[in-house]
């Protein structure tokens, strides 16, 4: 397949260019909407409990769950002339709207909350109301009320919040973070490739293939926003990994394609052979990466299919366009992929020998002498590394998960901004940590009272809001609220001192669900949706795990006819990214360098990233596992082919091990390098847990590509000896039939075809 892919693209070339060029421009026509069709939740289930009681809420009672907040701000006080006056425009505005209900005010409101409107210090109020619609349409009823109320004018000033707000502007900011990773990335990945290539045509063309990649990328967010819902949280990472991809597979393709320039092949006959085998590292690299990231499908969470979804169509979209734009663009460069070759005359700058060429000798390279010399002490390195990655990986030990909120947000975000004001100024008014518990078509008032009263002597519990009465330590203390019961049924607001993320808050919930309650009750809140969220995540772990294990050892089973070899695959990758998360808990949960990186730290971490990394983190790792064995195999297999026994089989591993280290690593570092700028760009985000995946992947993956590649996993190989190519007979005799080999097949020298150029 891959040979008639070779010699489609290099009989018609300029077609293909052509053909891929339309295509770069109507998938940018396409992609330039995706964000505005993204969603920002997702990270609870539909059939989850707290999600049932939101939507009774929404459908029932408007108004019991605000979520657009605007805060008037004077310095003149809450009862100057010019605020009440600009308050009730702001009120009289949102009345006027069919798509907003439930207004509230500190100025319009009954006396009794009026009071949890107000400031502690007099000088702000709130205008609280309820934005109707999903995700989208909140997001952009928020935009709107935000251009047209928000601002300073008579020294009121009017600013945003609340979770419609949020969406709003994390949808903003994530847009913007694009543009910024995009630009930062692209032109340090072409420094870098002009440093590993010295040319600067051949380094172009990663560059080149990347970019279309992402138009790609974002054109496929835009489709698949048309069948199901996508996070917005997916922009940054799916673009990241289509840049990076792209250029990880174009290294592989153009660095071979030299190579066999360099062995007398003519352009055509050498782009076939590059696709015929770095194609092939390409095609079962794609497919492994893909395979990692259709795990996340199995969560019943939308913030993870979506990375599924967008994930999978991005490995493929890179890979096409390093099998099909990149061969055509190889033909018409030809022998010019060597141009402007920087190196030369760096080098005669310093008096140093220009650069060698012809075929490398591995057993000349600093990789060989280095992977003999690692394998030599294999026992103390291993110990030693091991050990370290464990310490590493220990604070992780001490993780603790919580629901996103505004403060994912940086300190100059007016939804932020007010989020912090309403946790410092309005405990009365902040839901953020109240919990809400509905009590569907039930309507004993005697009964709701008695069970709010018995709900308010749990401990740390200030307050219970009910349609019985305002209830404090078992006392009715004040009247009840009408509204909070209807023909449909009735619901309860429960106050807390405590963090509802903290195991204190956790423990409350569970004393709160353990109240007798005179009906059926279904639990919301910050503290319920957490605990329903980890309990979503928590069932389908085990299976993603084996699914991915899986997905795994097959595919190294494959390529190396070993059952060995797949199983050290994941102990290393496993490893690699428990030294990743300890330190993702060690920076963003504890709150080391964040000043430096510029986020804030609150104590926890989002439940579904380590998740989202895992599965991520060990796709890409296993694109170089997959490089890296198949030489390492294809030389053990010609060693032992020219052994008539076993009497040299250690030294023959040991060989093979070495000279597929030297073979390789110069490629997969670079590589990894690519990877880590494209993906640590994402540290540039204003979102914190983007930043926090952005430096996960870049340390894992750069831990992968030098501690795991280049010390660890020759140092195991060196230990388990011939071990490392065994398998049963039956698997054995399977693999023969069915395995797949990066050994090239014989390939003729292919004649120009005439006017090719």
């Amino acid at each position: 397949m891959l040979i008639r892919i070779a010699r489609l693209t290099t009989r018609y070339p300029r077609i293909v260019l052509a053909v891929a060029f339309a295509l770069a421009v109507l998938f940018g026509i396409v992609g330039a909407t995706a964000s505005a069709h993204m969603k920002s939740g997702g990270f609870t289930t539909d059939d989850a409990e707290s999600t049932r009681a939101a939507e009774l809420l929404a459908d029932n009672f408007k108004g019991a769950t605000p979520n657009f907040v605007l805060l008037i701000s004077s310095e003149a006080g809450l009862r100057d002339p010019a605020t009440v006056v600009r308050a009730h425009e702001l009120v009289d505005a949102l009345e006027g709207r069919d798509d907003v209900s439930g207004i509230q005010s500190f100025w319009t409101s009954p006396p009794t909350m009026a009071a949890a409107l107000g400031s502690t210090d007099g000088n702000s109020g709130l205008i609280i109301a309820e934005l109707d619609g999903d995700e989208t349409q909140i997001q952009q009823t928020a935009g709107e009320l935000t251009e047209q109320l928000t601002g300073t004018s008579d020294g009121v000033t009017v600013r945003q919040g609340g979770v419609a707000a949020v969406y709003h502007d994390v949808t903003e900011q994530i847009t913007h973070d694009l543009a910024v990773a995009e630009a930062v990335a692209v032109p340090l990945s072409l420094i870098v490739l002009i440093l590993v290539f010295g040319s600067v045509v051949a380094a172009s063309l990663p560059v080149m293939v990347g970019l279309f990649a992402i138009v790609a990328t974002l054109a496929i967010l835009r489709m698949v926003t048309l069948f199901t819902d996508v996070s917005i949280y997916a922009l940054n990472m799916t673009t990241a990994m289509g840049l990076a991809l792209a250029i990880d597979y174009s290294l592989f393709i153009v660095s071979r394609f030299r190579e066999e320039l360099d062995e007398g092949l003519e352009p055509v006959a050498a782009t076939i052979r590059a696709v015929q085998t770095a194609g092939r590292t390409v095609v079962y690299s794609a497919v492994t990466v893909a395979l990692a990231l259709a795990v996340l499908s199995v969560f019943d969470l939308y913030f993870l299919k979506s990375f599924a979804y967008a994930g999978v169509a991005v490995v493929i979209a890179a890979a096409a366009a390093a099998l099909f734009v990149l061969p055509a663009a190889l033909v018409l460069i030809g022998h010019r992929v060597n141009a402007l070759d920087l190196r030369a005359p760096v080098r005669r700058m310093f008096g140093r020998e220009p650069h060698p060429t012809g075929p490398m000798v591995p057993e000349k390279t600093l990789w060989y002498r280095n992977t003999k010399q690692v394998m030599r002490f294999a026992v103390p390195v291993t110990v030693v590394i091991v050990a370290l990655l464990l310490a590493l990986g220990s604070p992780f030990l001490g993780v603790k998960f919580g629901y996103p909120d505004d403060r994912v947000m940086p300190a100059s975000a007016n939804s932020r901004q007010v989020g912090d004001t309403l946790r410092e100024e309005f405990p009365r008014a902040d839901s953020g940590a109240s919990g809400t518990i509905v009590l569907d078509d039930f309507h004993d008032q005697n009964a709701i009272g008695e069970y709010a009263a018995q709900l308010s002597k749990v401990d740390d519990v200030p307050a219970v809001l009910s349609s019985a009465g305002v209830y404090v330590s078992g006392r009715r203390m004040a009247p009840g609220q009408p509204e909070m019961a209807n023909d449909t049924g009735a619901y309860l607001t429960v106050a807390t001192d405590l963090d509802p993320f903290s195991p204190e808050g956790s423990a409350q919930l569970d004393q709160l669900r353990a109240v007798p309650a005179p009906a059926p009750t279904l639990f919301t809140g910050a503290a319920a949706v957490n605990a329903d969220s980890l309990a979503a995540l928590g069932a389908k772990l085990p299976l993603a795990g084996l699914l991915i294990a899986l997905a795994t050892f097959v595919v190294l089973f494959l390529f190396t006819g070993s059952v060995v070899l797949p199983l050290k695959a994941i102990v290393l990758n496993t490893l690699s990214l428990t030294a990743a998360f300890g330190a993702m808990v060690w920076i963003f949960q504890e709150g080391h360098f964040s000043d430096l990186i510029g986020f804030t730290p609150v104590g926890y971490l989002v439940p579904t990233m380590p998740i989202l990394m895992f599965c991520v983190a060990f796709g890409l790792s296993m694109d170089y596992e997959v490089f890296l064995l198949s030489r390492i195999r294809e030389e053990w297999l010609a060693r032992r082919a020219r052994r008539t026994g076993n009497e040299y089989a250690v030294e023959d591993n040991t060989e093979a091990v070495a000279i597929g280290v030297a073979r390789t690593g110069r490629i997969f570092t670079a590589a990894a390098l690519l990877m880590a700028i494209v993906i640590g760009a994402m540290v540039t985000s204003k979102v914190s847990f983007i930043q926090l995946m952005g430096l996960g992947l870049t340390l894992t993956v750069l831990a992968d590509a030098t501690i795991i590649r280049a010390l660890l996993a020759p140092a195991l190989m060196r230990l388990m000896g011939p071990a490392n190519w065994w398998a049963p007979k039956p698997l054995a005799r399977l693999h023969a039939k069915i395995g797949l080999s990066e050994e090239p097949e014989p390939t003729a020298r292919v004649p120009e075809p005439a006017g090719h150029r």
